[in-house]
């Protein structure tokens, strides 16, 4: 059973999605932004028409941000991009924005459909969990206080442990334990077998 949208439920799921989505017209200004932008910006649709939206975007990425949409827009390609977009309460937020050209009912290029959503926490748990990695190698490269007679290691809270142990708790290896050449000729000899 299939059901056609009245223009109104396709108004509603475009204002009421979550996500943010905007259109841009053949000037490249933008011309509608849905209500989840608007209210994440704290911004009229006046204020934001046009390349009004521009005023929140980073300092620091709106270079690039202005040549990935400007670049694709004179290709009529695809983009997708990640920028710092301000939030109505004045905190800088990661958005993810895909923008596609479209087409009127006669095939006419019309301008771009695009979408945001909000990335921030995904991307600072990348961030963070890169820093854990990057602290944990760090602390294998360097120097490791190690008893030169039991071959204990001493960890970061000034315990001594077995090397395997220390070793098993800051990284992904796993141990076989076997008795060297040269061990073995000692053990026999200290054993009384050679």
């Amino acid at each position: 059973m299939s059901h056609t949208l009245t223009y109104e439920e396709y108004r509603l799921l475009v204002e009421k999605a979550p996500i943010m989505v905007w259109r841009a017209d053949l000037s490249m200004g933008c011309d509608y932004f849905n209500e989840v932008w608007l209210a994440f910006t704290g911004r009229t649709l006046e204020q934001e028409h046009g390349n009004g939206w521009t005023e929140g975007v980073h300092p620091d990425d709106f270079e690039r941000c202005l040549a990935i949409y400007t670049g694709h827009f004179a290709r009529r390609a695809e983009f997708e991009m990640e920028y710092r977009l301000r939030r109505h309460d004045g905190a800088y937020r990661w958005l993810f924005d895909r923008g596609v050209p479209f087409s009127d009912a006669t095939g006419q290029f019309r301008g771009y459909i695009g979408s945001c959503v909000d990335v921030t926490e995904r991307l600072e748990a990348q961030a963070a969990l890169k820093r854990a990695q990057e602290a944990e190698i760090n602390e294998l490269r360097g120097f490791l206080p190690i008893c030169s007679y039991c071959k204990k290691i001493r960890n970061d809270r000034d315990y001594w442990q077995q090397l395997e142990a220390y070793i098993s708790e800051h990284s992904e290896a796993k141990f076989t334990h076997s008795v060297c050449p040269d061990c073995h000729q000692k053990l026999r000899t200290d054993m009384g077998l050679e």
